[in-house]
């Protein structure tokens, strides 16, 4: 048994004790003989973070990351389970690579993983991949993330697939064709630095697409790392008319600007890009009135060569291990939300939208806990992160809340900046 003494949890001061993956009781707990106590005093308790959106790059890419690597940097962020997209090489659109990241994460016994499958075959917009096998896998959902499916019957296609199966469709909304060729928001900056621009609307109208097609089909879709003032407005009014549409966004999105882009630093390069401070404020009022469904990571590690000029740079920005401190302090701490807001944000509802466990600190609960000290303030490191990926533009950020300690089905993963 473990025991955990003196956490608050959500302003109230309790004992958790775990027995196996369970919590088994919480308030006023004297630990039997042999059990470990942990003192938590001055640590807040919360569910572990669940990421429904993380690049964790294997099998192909683990020059950038790879499983074991992601899993440490998601336990190191407080995360009991990560959803990992499916650009990966060879692209995970078929049974075998499913069962393969499955397999892997299993030996490597931190994090749960659930991979998410591709709508077409090889992500390439034409053939839709073979949605009941992969759900029978073990897939959770399906997306092209990485890029669009820009063929309009393809996605409708698509969605029928997924009605059919129950599954979420994952969409990453981007029109190439408004692209053309950006690199950073088109606004003062990209003007002021020479920078080529890209346009909110190469977001917006496929944005605005998937709502109509969810519409006429009667269905549900989920739009990925929602970064403008008018894609909230146009979900937030699809929800208002009852259709069927969920979103998320990330943190760099409501803690940053394409400000940061100004001297042509290649960490600020993502996609969709960061945007103006309008846009920031949009997305906070989209998270406070319940617009965002979710907080997600959008993790992206990349190796440092990949990195280099802006122009040439890769997209991308390695989220796991700042993501709960700069929600907490850029939300919480500035009084946008509460921090049991936050936490249906970042593990209640992205458990729910793909349909996975989550923890719940109450007796009878699945045992996936973090413990954080929020009033740690600290700055961002990145040559301490546990990802391959050293990619952030929040080098030298100053933040509050540390994650303590993680634990994954009532095992201790992560404690004291160590992995166990």
């Amino acid at each position: 048994m473990i025991v955990i003494k003196a956490a608050d949890l959500f302003g109230k001061i309790v004992d958790i004790a775990v027995d196996g993956d369970t919590v088994v009781e919480v308030g006023d707990v004297k630990p039997p003989k042999g059990a470990l106590v942990i003192d938590a005093r001055g640590l807040t308790a919360l569910p572990a973070f669940i990421d429904m959106h993380v690049h964790l790059r294997e099998p192909g890419f683990e020059y950038k990351e790879d499983i074991e690597s992601g899993c440490r940097a998601a336990v190191a962020g407080g995360f009991s389970a990560v959803c990992c997209m499916p650009n990966t090489k060879p692209v995970t659109d078929n049974r075998y690579i499913v069962k393969y990241v499955k397999t892997r994460a299993a030996e490597v016994g931190l994090a749960k993983v659930y991979p998410i499958a591709a709508i077409t075959v090889g992500q390439e917009g034409k053939q839709i991949a073979e949605f009941g096998k992969l759900k029978q896998a073990g897939a959770v959902a399906f997306s092209d993330d990485g890029r669009p499916v820009e063929n309009a019957q393809t996605m409708r296609i698509a969605l029928e697939y997924a009605k059919r199966f129950d599954a979420l469709l994952i969409s990453h909304c981007e029109e190439m064709s408004l692209v053309a060729g950006g690199v950073i928001n088109e606004g003062f900056v990209a003007s002021d630095a020479g920078f080529r621009g890209i346009t909110r609307a190469s977001e917006e109208v496929m944005v605005a697409r998937e709502i109509v097609l969810a519409d006429a089909l009667s269905t549900k879709v989920h739009i990925a790392h929602i970064s403008t003032e008018g894609s909230a407005r146009l979900i937030r009014d699809a929800k208002r008319a009852g259709i069927k549409v969920s979103c998320e966004t990330c943190p760099h999105y409501f803690a940053a600007t394409d400000g940061l882009a100004a001297d042509g630093d290649p960490m600020a390069k993502v996609n969709p890009p960061l945007r103006e401070e309008r846009d920031r404020q949009a997305i906070i009022r989209a998270i406070q009135d319940g617009t965002v469904d979710a907080i997600v990571t959008d993790h992206a590690p990349h190796a440092a060569h990949e990195k280099g000029a802006l122009n040439d740079a890769a997209n991308g920005i390695s989220g796991l291990e700042t993501s709960f401190a700069l929600a907490y302090t850029y939300l919480v701490k500035s009084g946008a939300i509460s921090l049991q807001k936050l936490s249906q944000l970042m593990t209640e509802n992205p458990a729910k939208l793909v349909g996975i466990p989550f923890g719940s600190i109450e007796k009878g609960g699945l045992a996936d806990i973090a413990l954080v000290d929020l009033n740690e303030k600290y700055s961002v490191d990145p040559s301490k992160f546990f990802s391959k990926g050293k990619n952030t533009p929040f080098k030298g950020r100053e933040v509050f809340g540390k994650v303590i300690m993680t634990m994954v089905g009532g095992e201790i993963k992560f404690k004291d900046g160590e992995i166990c």
